[in-house]
């Protein structure tokens, strides 16, 4: 992870993990935005597994209350167990959320921390989009998943999970891409309106078509179209190390509202 993220991380989760309601809201929208096939509670921590898809976001331990920390090390190892049931290597999500007694515990363990990442929100009242090219949703959704694993060069054999979780999101959702019949998908982006909240997720630009203004295209469709159904506010979340995407983000009006990461144990 590239310094300036690290630094921009230390310096800022003071801030805002004083803001736990906004924390709880939009941890509970991104839920909503990316649901995972089992979801099980143990108190306040949230156990997420998806068999069919690699995302953390999908298969991570989620503690929801800074104060739950009974029984932590035998909770741990149950979720654990869990994990290594699905195959896989147990990950902890650690929001402003997580009690440090667990996060203590993670590293007393060897647990290894990775993906730091800034949640980003943005009055969409007082945003002055550009104003470009605009781009209508799609509703096929088989066709957004090929474009969006083409323009990420993920292997097709995520399709079917993929597809999966896009029909599973029940706020309304709109599928953006950029494609031509050259050179076939170049942009996508998913957003997900949730009440007054507009999230964006999946937001991919054709390595070879980057520096090209697409980014911000596509992402001025999807918040046009969200502040069109009445939302007030977007968020997103990018890793810290991704410097483009956040100075693209902080142009249109984004600021950060919290930071993340993972922990991860191999299997036993």
């Amino acid at each position: 992870m590239a310094t300036i993220g690290a630094d921009r991380s230390l310096a800022q989760v003071s801030i805002f993990s004083h803001n736990l309601p906004l924390v709880r809201r939009l941890e509970a929208v991104g839920f909503r935005a990316w649901p995972a096939a089992s979801v099980q509670y143990d108190g306040s921590w949230q156990v997420r597994l998806t068999a069919g898809h690699p995302s953390n976001r999908l298969n991570s331990i989620v503690p929801l209350d800074p104060s739950d920390h009974r029984d932590v090390e035998i909770r741990l190892e149950k979720a654990r167990r869990k994990f290594e049931a699905y195959g896989r290597a147990a990950v902890v999500r650690q929001t402003p959320l997580a009690s440090p007694v667990l996060i203590e515990l993670l590293r007393a363990q060897n647990w290894t921390r990775f993906d730091d990442t800034v949640v980003m929100t943005c009055d969409l009242a007082e945003a002055e989009l550009p104003d470009t090219l605009d781009h209508l949703p799609t509703h096929d959704v088989g066709r957004f998943v090929d474009a969006n694993l083409a323009v990420d060069r993920a292997p097709p054999a995520l399709k079917p999970a993929l597809a999966e979780i896009i029909s599973a999101i029940k706020p309304p959702s709109g599928l953006f891409m950029i494609e031509n019949a050259a050179d076939g998908p170049l942009a996508t982006v998913l957003c997900v309106q949730d009440n007054d909240l507009a999230g964006i997720m999946s937001l991919s630009v054709s390595e070879a078509r980057r520096r090209e203004g697409l980014g911000i295209e596509i992402l001025t469709s999807a918040l046009r179209w969200a502040r069109m159904r009445s939302a007030r506010s977007a968020w997103l979340q990018v890793k810290l190390s991704n410097r483009p995407a956040i100075a693209l983000y902080e142009r249109l009006g984004f600021r950060d509202a919290y930071h993340y990461c993972y922990w991860q144990q191999e299997p036993r």
